[in-house]
């Protein structure tokens, strides 16, 4: 086994679920908040309820001395069950079985807003449904994942798009470490890691060694997805170019003084084009400390063990504006770094940006120090 450097922050920050807890309520996770109270038109999303559960299970899978403290005005392991339940359930309620895809946007009233959502919600519902199906607390909670895991996984072989297929990527991976015979999961996740690394090879060129020629939003699932999967099949060469392509999307994102400086959705980033600076969206440094987790665990390089401390550290101040995106008054993540500053609202989406990453490097920790 690698052994894994440590991770160069001290103290590493405490998980806090206060705003999560906030934010849901007996349906799920709701989308959007004004400042640190939640906006009820926008209703709910099946991509933040997938994201919510990821967060519960790697919360489970964690001492409970580091998430749920004695004091009684503190969620509880009970209150997080009740959540746990909630993201899951909703995730079941969003299926469709008529056309074998989830639902996305969903009305405070509990209506839906489409038969059929993106195939970026379908994907990250597998990724969140393979981690459930790992990480969780309890077999109820494991079967119903798995069930659905089953009856999701078919829809994939359709998927146009490349990071749909990386986030189905990931969340196969993560099946398929606990049930390395499933047919037809094994034979998508081949397919997947090669088609990306196929698209890879036709692409990448020495100044731009990228599947596209273009950044836009979640760029580092792609090497993630591919490296994980390429280390389980044992394909030196595909987590080679994971590991080229994002050393390179760092150096791309590489600001003053070293900080990261996430490519804007005001523009994005086009080959021979001058990248967009604003606005910054927390996803992104999710996803880099992700990716540069999962590359120390690949190669126990103190690099990437300090890539990953260095992207984190972009919720600390760490960043363009040198403001917070972390509000440690409500345990909220400010949703965007705009040209004018810090977005003061604390949704969903961004406040799982911050909380996943910092679940993601106790779990590192865990892994490092275990006996």
């Amino acid at each position: 086994m690698t052994k894994l450097p440590p991770l160069n922050i001290d103290p590493l920050p405490g998980i806090d679920l206060r705003h999560l807890f906030v934010l849901t309520d007996d349906t799920g996770i709701l989308q959007h908040a004004t400042r640190a109270t939640p906006d009820l038109h926008h209703g709910y999303c099946t991509d933040d309820n997938a994201r919510a559960l990821i967060a519960a299970v790697k919360i489970w899978a964690l001492p409970g001395e580091l998430w749920a403290p004695s004091q009684s005005d503190e969620p509880t392991a009970s209150g997080l069950l009740v959540a746990t339940q909630r993201y899951l359930a909703f995730l079941a309620y969003a299926f469709n079985a008529q056309t074998g895809r989830f639902r996305n946007f969903m009305q405070y009233d509990r209506s839906w807003l489409e038969e059929v959502g993106s195939e970026d919600s379908h994907a990250r519902t597998v990724w969140a449904l393979g981690k459930a199906y790992r990480l969780a607390p309890n077999d109820d909670t494991r079967e119903l994942a798995n069930d659905l895991m089953a009856k999701a996984i078919p829809a994939i072989e359709e998927f146009d798009h490349l990071k749909p297929r990386a986030y189905a990527l990931l969340g196969l991976e993560e099946y398929l470490r606990e049930r390395p015979g499933e047919l037809l999961a094994g034979h998508l996740h081949t397919r997947i890691c090669e088609h990306l690394f196929d698209v890879w090879k036709a692409n990448a060129k020495p100044d731009w060694p990228w599947w596209e020629d273009w950044l836009t939003w979640g760029n580092a699932k792609l090497p993630h997805a591919m490296l994980v999967a390429g280390r389980a099949m044992k394909n030196d060469e595909a987590v080679d170019a994971s590991l080229k392509a994002l050393r390179w999307l760092l150096d791309m994102q590489r600001g003053e003084d070293g900080r990261l400086s996430i490519i804007g959705n005001d523009g994005w980033c086009f080959r021979g084009q001058n990248r967009a600076k604003y606005d910054q969206q927390p996803i992104e440094a999710k996803a880099l400390v992700q990716a540069c987790l999962a590359a120390a665990e690949t190669t126990g390089e103190t690099f990437w063990a300090d890539e990953a401390v260095r992207c984190f550290r972009w919720f600390l101040g760490f960043n363009d504006a040198e403001e917070a995106l972390y509000n440690s008054y409500t345990g909220g993540g400010h949703d965007g770094l705009h040209v004018e500053g810090v977005n003061a609202n604390q949704g969903a989406e961004s406040t799982l940006a911050y909380l996943i990453s910092v679940l993601e490097m106790h779990l590192y920790e865990q892994a490092r120090t275990a006996k």
